[in-house]
């Protein structure tokens, strides 16, 4: 297949945990989250997103010694069998970021937006890592607890902005920032939907927009049903591409990228002049 017009990019996931909201306890083996990482990277996946803690509603902390028990095989066996993707750590936890890094990682994906551990920005900077600060209301325990806001849009913008100003400061190259609205974490169905239509005005940002709708509880409440949404995660992921995402975190790789390459070679350059570059590590 011909390689995808315009430069978007998709984040295959891969959960190393019991207890994720879609496929949780899947891959809980090393063998087994290597072997669904290479499967992912086959279908086009450019970056593996690698994971050992559920950032799911509700979801309770590990500590940063289980967390690395469960990643830490499974990015070494990647990087070993000399994967074509890049190796993102889905960790708000910079003893697990760092091991990660030497592991063979290279993108550090922070759902908490360099919050939550006071060392992860310095360390992203030191390292030249890749990064992707996300918007989260609170935390999992308790974001989607009447999540409210005057404006969704502007307030997610407002803090993506700050929190790329505060990673520059800290050091952090700014052209190896992405930002992601954080679809579900502390939003309403009416809340994502506002951020699709408007993904436009985070775009104005100048950095890459991480989307990640992929089998998300909002599409069902929308009638995609309880079983993998694969439909709806594709209908989302093509119009944010419209809109201005260039990073779609998903379960399913091969359709998704399928869909977007279609879309995005009907765009043209209507589609590839508002999307800066991805970083390329």
């Amino acid at each position: 297949m011909v390689d995808a017009p315009g430069g978007f990019r998709l984040m295959g996931i891969v959960n190393v945990t019991p207890d994720s909201f879609s496929d949780g306890g899947l891959y809980l083996e090393t063998d087994a989250a290597v072997e669904h990482g290479a499967r992912l990277v086959a279908e086009g996946a450019d970056i593996v997103d690698v994971g050992g803690e559920s950032t799911r509603p509700g979801a309770e902390p590990v500590s940063a010694a289980e967390e690395l028990r469960r990643v830490h095989g499974v990015i070494a066996g990647l990087a070993a069998g000399g994967t074509a993707a890049q190796i993102s750590i889905d960790t708000s936890k910079a003893s697990v970021a760092q091991a990660a890094l030497d592991a063979g990682a290279s993108l550090v994906n922070d759902v908490s937006a360099f919050r939550a551990d006071p060392e992860m920005a310095a360390l992203v900077a030191q390292s030249g890592a890749d990064c992707c600060l996300m918007h989260m209301l609170a935390e999992p325990r308790t974001m989607q607890r009447d999540p409210t806001y005057e404006d969704v849009v502007d307030e997610v913008r407002a803090f993506l902005e700050e929190r790329l100003q505060f990673a520059v400061r800290e050091g952090v190259d700014e052209r190896r920032v992405l930002l992601d609205p954080g679809i579900g974490f502390g939003k309403t169905v009416e809340h994502n939907l506002e951020l699709l239509r408007r993904l436009d005005e985070l775009a104005t940002l100048g950095r890459p927009i991480v989307i990640g709708t992929s089998r998300k509880s909002f599409l069902a409440r929308l009638g995609a049903g309880t079983s993998d949404r694969l439909g709806a995660t594709v209908a989302s992921n093509v119009l944010a591409l419209e809109r201005g995402a260039s990073v779609f975190r998903v379960h399913e790789v091969a359709p998704v990228r399928e869909a977007l390459a279609v879309a995005a070679a009907t765009l043209g350059g209507r589609w590839v002049a508002r999307n800066p570059k991805t970083p390329t590590s």
